[in-house]
């Protein structure tokens, strides 16, 4: 942004060698529209991504709730599948958390991969206990609750990995700060200004809010993260068990 400024002074510089007819008047008008058509791209590339980031926070309230309603319903499950299921969904819990933490990007591919083994096996579970002697309402509760972990799962991903501020909007975006910083430039240029400390100012303004959003726009680079908590205390809540949902009352 500061080589911007500083191309457009130039160019304004040898403007107002060459001609006094250039006035600042148009020029500065000119200049302030095409900064607040930045400043409004900014304001809507923002609002995109931080309500994607606080759909983000709700899919983790929700992610906890679903698996917590599987993991309490799994009693329905006869022994051993009961056992089995209560430490799946355990092991499950641990893999989201483990994948939601800084400096674990490597091994996403490989925790997405045990959890969608884990659900295929919760999955292979209910189906053959449903098949013998599991009543048929609860089987059905149960099936609901092990969809819903599912569909929360692939939800998140899509959030959280899959969407994405796309490259067109990102290339106009520059393509703005651009052809603007070069016209704060020319304009302090033409109205005959030297070179002022505010450009530093306003370019590092733009830096700042272009940064938030890249950061919100990638939640797996670590910077700004969404709270696990409601994950880590349904975690705490299955400890607290005994590692049995028989143990555990229903919150």
């Amino acid at each position: 942004m500061l080589l911007c400024i500083e191309a457009g002074y130039r160019l304004g510089q040898g403007a107002r060698r060459r001609t006094d007819d250039e006035k600042e008047s148009p020029v500065s008008a000119m200049s302030g529209t095409v900064l607040g058509l930045l400043a409004f791209i900014l304001a809507f590339t923002f609002g995109i991504v931080s309500a994607r980031f606080d759909v983000r926070k709700e899919l983790v309230r929700e992610d906890a709730n679903a698996i917590r309603t599987a993991y309490a319903r799994s009693e329905f499950l006869p022994e051993p599948d009961r056992a089995v299921a209560a430490k799946l969904l355990r092991d499950y819990v641990d893999g989201r958390l483990l994948a939601t933490r800084p400096g674990n990007l490597d091994k996403l591919p490989s925790l997405m991969a045990e959890a969608d083994r884990i659900q295929r096996q919760l999955w292979g579970m209910a189906i053959a206990d449903s098949s013998k002697d599991m009543n048929s309402d609860q089987a059905a509760l149960y099936f609901e609750a092990l969809n819903d972990v599912t569909n929360l799962h692939w939800m998140r991903v899509a959030i959280g990995l899959q969407m994405r501020i796309p490259a067109m909007m990102w290339l106009i975006l520059y393509a703005l700060v651009i052809l603007s910083m070069i016209g704060v430039g020319y304009q302090t240029a033409i109205a005959g200004s030297k070179r002022t400390w505010v450009a530093l100012i306003l370019a590092l303004s733009f830096s700042l809010v272009m940064a938030l959003i890249v950061e919100l726009d990638r939640p797996q680079s670590g910077t700004i993260t969404v709270s696990q908590q409601p994950l880590e205390d349904l975690r705490v809540w299955m400890d607290a068990g005994s590692g049995t949902p028989s143990a555990t009352p229903l919150q």
